[in-house]
């Protein structure tokens, strides 16, 4: 769904880029969701492990939160690009 929107609206994206030039591209977010997520993952399971002690439960955590996050923080990105303040 979401890679859908992206390709429909990848026309209209990049000419709003091109009119704003202090924001970043939605590719750069999307690279640095992935990027920062697998290390909160990580630590995420981590810390799973270490609290419930089995490795199973860890990575079953890990890897949903994997992509909620990674979600929710490209959205937060992109807000935060539409904000002028402190720019």
């Amino acid at each position: 769904m979401i890679a859908e929107q992206l390709i429909a609206n990848s026309k209209s994206v990049s000419k709003s880029y091109k009119a704003d030039k202090r924001s970043e591209n939605p590719k750069r977010s999307i690279v640095k969701s992935v990027s920062w997520r697998v290390i909160g993952t990580l630590d995420t399971m981590l810390i799973s492990w270490i609290v419930t002690g089995e490795l199973t439960v860890a990575f079953s955590i890990g890897v949903v939160e994997l992509f909620t996050k990674m979600i929710l923080y490209f959205f937060h990105e992109r807000m935060w690009n539409k904000i002028q303040w402190g720019k």
